[in-house]
């Protein structure tokens, strides 16, 4: 499995109340969720992402609140895979749960740039910067994630059991 996408960059902390305001929580709807997702943080990504684009960010990615619609609203949005040096623990859980594939790269979270073009190799762990032609040995998904990430989220892989 690849993600392959332009680089959307963001610091430290970024927490779920930027990812997906609290006054959209009222939905539970993916597609809303993602017109409102980073809005608070970079009012343009909603009209600027693209499917398979790539979040970047430095430290505590997800921090703060435990809810799902976090990842619910990257993903909806058409992120491919998210990035960090590191990523707070619920979020990373919520966002394997869900579907949504990120990956803990400091080297790459650090040197990776706004706008480049990165790929993404979950069975090695490779992080490619095409614009940069930089390699990043991150983390490898383990085969289980894999299979809840291809099946969509964990229910779904459940489901199909």
């Amino acid at each position: 499995m690849k993600a392959e996408g332009r680089v959307f960059k963001y610091g430290d902390n970024v927490d779920t109340d930027v990812i997906i305001p609290a006054r959209y929580l009222n939905s539970s709807d993916p597609a809303e969720l993602a017109t409102h997702c980073m809005e608070d943080i970079d009012k343009d990504f909603v009209k600027n992402v693209k499917k398979g684009d790539i979040i970047v960010a430095n430290k505590n990615f997800g921090c703060g609140s435990s809810r799902e619609h976090a990842p619910i609203a990257i993903k909806a949005a058409g992120v491919s895979c998210v990035i960090a040096e590191t990523f707070a623990r619920i979020f990373y859980r919520n966002s394997i749960n869900i579907g949504l594939p990120i990956i803990e790269c400091p080297e790459a979270a650090k040197a990776i740039n706004a706008g480049d073009d990165v790929e993404v190799d979950f069975d090695s762990g490779v992080i490619t910067d095409k614009t940069t032609g930089q390699s990043f040995k991150g983390q490898a998904f383990p085969e289980f994630m894999q299979k809840i990430i291809k099946a969509e989220g964990l229910i779904n892989y459940i489901n199909n059991k």
